[in-house]
């Protein structure tokens, strides 16, 4: 655990070898946290969050951060049909369950955080407190179809200097908060390297999983798995400039949730970096209460 986690493989319910990294391996007493990250993102999205929640000297954390399948270092799937949400949701309990996790607290940016509704649904007892990251009950069709049109365009640079410089063009203007890291992080995330220069670490055939969605309509809202969330503490951030999480929306949870807490990131857009801005001592913080409040094991 050099680099402050370890490696864990585990089977899938129909048989693929799936992978999550743990961090805090040696922490007991206190909740666990489950990182789950956005569409065509993985584990190493929640590094330096993860490093940070599970080396506190108060209240550290064990932390699972998962790469479902077809990302990282989990396997591809052949049959891209099984890339969705409610396979996900049923791939994060089976590795839960192979490390004996009754129940935890959950992070989930975007997609991450429509796997925590499919959780509410089918393993309410395993979710102890929410933090939301850029994601609610309503997804703007605008803002994924911003997503699915950069995926299906995506450069394909050869070098991590070009990376940056892509991913600076075409997301530059929704975050002006950035850093140099900070964009030299999300490379190294988001890419990984081969003979042939770097390449996105998630199956390509993702991408032809948003193909079909009619994004003129309004897309179906998770407002009833909303509800069954909304016995458990929840912490949602928003990125100011965010085309997938409205003002609005943000609004009626505020209205239907009687123990939410909200953070807008300033200059940032769909999703904040987790570790910026001051977001790994509030997510600390808000856990901490949380457990405190509604109590531990």
């Amino acid at each position: 655990m050099s680099s402050g986690f370890s490696d864990f493989f585990y089977a899938s319910p129909d048989g693929l070898q799936l992978h999550a990294r743990i961090y805090g391996e040696a922490n007991s007493g206190r909740w666990p946290v489950v990182c789950l990250p956005g569409l065509t993102r993985n584990s190493r999205d929640f590094h330096e969050l993860a490093l940070h929640l599970s080396r506190r000297a108060k209240n550290p954390r064990k932390i699972v951060a998962f790469d479902y399948r077809g990302r990282g270092q989990s396997a591809y799937d052949p049959d891209i049909g099984h890339y969705n949400v409610g396979v996900e949701a049923g791939d994060v309990l089976a590795g839960l369950a192979a490390l004996d996790i009754e129940e935890a607290g959950f992070i989930g940016t975007s997609r991450g955080g429509l796997i925590i509704h499919v959780l509410g649904a089918m393993r309410p007892t395993i979710l102890r407190a929410i933090v939301l990251n850029d994601i609610g009950p309503v997804v703007e069709a605008g803002g994924l179809a911003h997503i699915r049109s950069y995926l299906e365009r995506a450069p394909k640079p050869k070098t991590h200097a070009e990376a940056v410089g892509a991913l600076r063009g075409a997301h530059g203007s929704d975050f002006p908060a950035l850093t140099e890291a900070d964009w030299d992080r999300m490379v190294s995330a988001l890419y990984r390297e081969t003979d042939d220069g770097l390449v996105p670490d998630f199956d390509p055939k993702l991408v032809d999983t948003l193909a079909g969605l009619d994004l003129t309509q309004p897309l179906p809202a998770l407002w009833p798995q909303f509800e069954a969330l909304t016995a458990m503490p929840m912490l949602t951030i928003r990125g100011a400039n965010s085309k997938l999480l409205s003002t609005e929306t943000l609004e009626q949870m505020r209205k239907r949730h009687p123990c939410i807490e909200t953070i807008t990131v300033e200059d940032q857009g769909h999703a904040p970096f987790l570790e910026t801005g001051g977001l790994p001592g509030a997510i600390a913080a808000f856990l901490d209460t949380a457990e405190q409040q509604f109590g531990s094991k």
